[in-house]
C-alpha cells in the first residue's frame, strides 16, 4: 500500500478535529505566512502532541517552507476556519510562527490592490 504525502480527504469531520471549537485562540489572517518553530521541529520528531493534522502542517511548513493560511487549507482540504483554529493552536503552543502581513492602513489603494492580486494569483496556482 503507497504512503500518502498528503491527505485525500477527510475522514473525520471537520468539528471534531476542532474539538467542536470554531473561534481560533489567535486571529490569523488569510495570507499569514505559517512556519514550524524548532520546538515544532523537536515536537515532531518525537511523536508529537496534537494528532496527524498537527504533524502534517508541521511537516509541510518546515525547512524553510513557509505556507500561508489559505494554502495550509487547501493542502489538507479542510475549511478555512478548521485550518485557522488548528494553526491557531499550535500557534499558540509555540510549534508554528505566524507572520502576519503588514498593515495596509498607512498604504495607498494601489498597494492593498496589488496585494490581493498577489493572494488572488497564489490561490489560482493552488
Amino acid at each position: 500500500m503507497p504512503e500518502r504525502d498528503e491527505p485525500t480527504g477527510a475522514l473525520v469531520r471537520p468539528y471534531a478535529v476542532t474539538r467542536g471549537r470554531t473561534r481560533p485562540k489567535l486571529e490569523i489572517a488569510l495570507e499569514a505566512l505559517v512556519e514550524t518553530t524548532t520546538r515544532g521541529r523537536s515536537g515532531m520528531m518525537r511523536g508529537g502532541q496534537g494528532g496527524s493534522e498537527h504533524q502534517y502542517i508541521a511537516q509541510m511548513c518546515d525547512g524553510g517552507r513557509v505556507q500561508s493560511l489559505a494554502e495550509i487549507a487547501a493542502r489538507m482540504q479542510l475549511p478555512l476556519g478548521v485550518a485557522r483554529v488548528i494553526v491557531a493552536d499550535m500557534a499558540s503552543d509555540g510549534l508554528l510562527a505566524v507572520y502576519e502581513p503588514t498593515s495596509l492602513e498607512d498604504e495607498t489603494d494601489a498597494v492593498g490592490t496589488e496585494l490581493l492580486e498577489r493572494v488572488l494569483s497564489g490561490l489560482r496556482r493552488l
